[in-house]
C-alpha cells in the first residue's frame, strides 16, 4: 500500500476505515467487513489494521464483540457530571434502550471500606446491589451500591432487571438530595473484561462517590466502571460572574 504523505500506516488504516463507514453509510451496530477482507481491500498487514481497529474503538467510533465482529458504534452516552439523575433517566431522555443484570442483591454486613464513607460501624447492615448495564444489548457499566439498609429496609422487594434502584428508593420516600462523585481512569480486570465484552486491561471509567439524604446522612456509597467508547462524560462551565436566574451568584 503507497501511504499518504505524512500519515503512519496506522492512521491511514484508521482513515480508510473511517471512510469505508461514511462512504457506505453504515447505521450503528451494523457490521464492517472482516479483518481478512479489509486487508486484502486495502493491502493491509494484520497487525496495522488491529492497531487502527484499537484506536477507532478508544475514540468511540466502532465496537467489538469476541467472536463475532467488528462494529460501527452510536453516538456516545452523554452524562452531565453536573446532573443529579439516575443512569436510567439519562438513556430514556436519549431515546436509547437500558437493560440490567443483577449480579448480587442482598443483605449483607458493612464492609470496612464502605463504613466510614457510610459513617456507621463495621457489620451494620448494608443492602449491596450489583449489576451490569447495557445499552441498546451492549454491556458497558457495572455498578456496585451500598445502602444503609436502616433507611430501606423493604428495598429488596424490588426486581432490579427492570427497574431503577432510584425510583425504587423514591418509591419508600427517599429522596437523594444531593452528593459527592469522582472520576477517574482504570483498567478492566478478567472479570470486567468477560462481564463488559471487552479486552482485558481496557481503559475504563471508575466512578465513585456518595449520596446524602436531605438531612445530609450518607444513605448510598456507590462505585462503577464503564466503557469508554460508549460513554462520555461532560459539564457546564460558567464564568465566575455568571448568574443563573434565582441562583445566588456561582
Amino acid at each position: 500500500m503507497k501511504h499518504k504523505q505524512g500519515l503512519r500506516p496506522r492512521e491511514e488504516a484508521a482513515e480508510l476505515i473511517e471512510c469505508y463507514i461514511w462512504g457506505h453509510r453504515l447505521a450503528p451496530h451494523q457490521k464492517l467487513p472482516s479483518e481478512r477482507s479489509m486487508c486484502e481491500m486495502w493491502d493491509l498487514n494484520r497487525s496495522t489494521l488491529r492497531t487502527a481497529i484499537r484506536q477507532l474503538t478508544e475514540e468511540g467510533l466502532i465496537y467489538s464483540l469476541q467472536g463475532s465482529g467488528t462494529y460501527v458504534s452510536p453516538p456516545k452516552l452523554e452524562r452531565n457530571l453536573q446532573d443529579a439523575s439516575s443512569l436510567t433517566e439519562s438513556v430514556q431522555r436519549s431515546g436509547r434502550v437500558l437493560s440490567s443484570v443483577v449480579l448480587n442483591a442482598s443483605v449483607m454486613p458493612c464492609p470496612d471500606h464502605v463504613a466510614h464513607r457510610l459513617k456507621t460501624a463495621p457489620e451494620h447492615k448494608i443492602f449491596y446491589l450489583r449489576r451490569v448495564r447495557s445499552l441498546d444489548g451492549v454491556p458497558f457499566t457495572i455498578e456496585s451500591a451500598y445502602l444503609n439498609y436502616d433507611h430501606c429496609q423493604d428495598i429488596g422487594s424490588h426486581d432490579f432487571e427492570k427497574e431503577s434502584l432510584y425510583q425504587a428508593l423514591e418509591d419508600h420516600g427517599i429522596l437523594l438530595t444531593h452528593g459527592s462523585e469522582s472520576i477517574g481512569i482504570t483498567y478492566a480486570t478478567n472479570e470486567e473484561s468477560r462481564l463488559l465484552g471487552i479486552r482485558e486491561n481496557s481503559p475504563l471509567y471508575y466512578l465513585s462517590g456518595i449520596s446524602d439524604l436531605e438531612n445530609g446522612s450518607p444513605i448510598e456509597y456507590f462505585k462503577a466502571v464503564v466503557r469508554t467508547d460508549i460513554v462520555r462524560f461532560s459539564c457546564v462551565l460558567h464564568s465566575p460572574g455568571y448568574r443563573q436566574e434565582g441562583s445566588e451568584r456561582l
